[in-house]
Order: C-alpha cells, then sequence, then structure tokens
C-alpha cells in the first residue's frame, strides 16, 4: 500500500496555469500505473492523465494539448494550462499495481470565469 497526498490546487482564473503535485510514502516508479483523475460537483470521477511504469503518457481528449503528466521516483504531478471554468473540480492522484488501488484524498482546483 501507498499513501499519496496532492498539493498546488487553488484558485484561478480562467486561462491561467497551475501545477498539481502528488508525493507518494514510497518509491512508486516503475512499480505503479499512476494517474490523475478528477471529479466536478454532480458528475463521475474521470480520468484526466496517466503515466505507465514505462514512462507511457495518456490523456483524456480535454486535457492533451493543454496538461502534461510527470513522474519521478516518488512523485507525480500535472501540469495544467489554459484552464477553463469547465476544469474545476476535486483532483485525485492514483497509484495502480494489479489489485492494489490507492487514492489520495483529493484536492481543489477551481477555475473562475
Amino acid at each position: 500500500q501507498v499513501r499519496l497526498e496532492e498539493s498546488g490546487g487553488g484558485l484561478v482564473e480562467r486561462g491561467s496555469s497551475l501545477r498539481l503535485d502528488c508525493s507518494a510514502s514510497r518509491t512508486v516508479f516503475p512499480i505503479y500505473f499512476m494517474a490523475w483523475y478528477r471529479q466536478a460537483p454532480g458528475k463521475e470521477r474521470e480520468l484526466v492523465a496517466a503515466i505507465s511504469n514505462a514512462g507511457v503518457t495518456n490523456y483524456a481528449d480535454f486535457a492533451k494539448g493543454r496538461f502534461t503528466i510527470s513522474r519521478t521516483e516518488n512523485s507525480i504531478a500535472l501540469d495544467m494550462n489554459a484552464l477553463e471554468p469547465e476544469d474545476s473540480g476535486v483532483y485525485y492522484c492514483n497509484a495502480n499495481k494489479g489489485n492494489a488501488d490507492n487514492w489520495g484524498q483529493g484536492i481543489q482546483v477551481t477555475v473562475a470565469s
């Protein structure tokens, strides 16, 4: 099991940039498949971006060209640019290894129009 803690959220204006960080309690690379998810009020949690054990990245369509996921041995980050109000929500860090699914507590991102 690995504990995850997100940081870097907050309130920003439309068009701004924001970086989210997720710190893990142990080494996660290259053991875990890491990802960022988000959940807006009244909506289901959705994948934002993921990075595999081999460093291969995958992005949701809404994130392509605007968001970048990166990782170190014990953390991942999400750099977000050109933020829109629709990007508002709680962002969660996830570390997955087979049946082991670990989540952070989530961090709020609010983009003002």
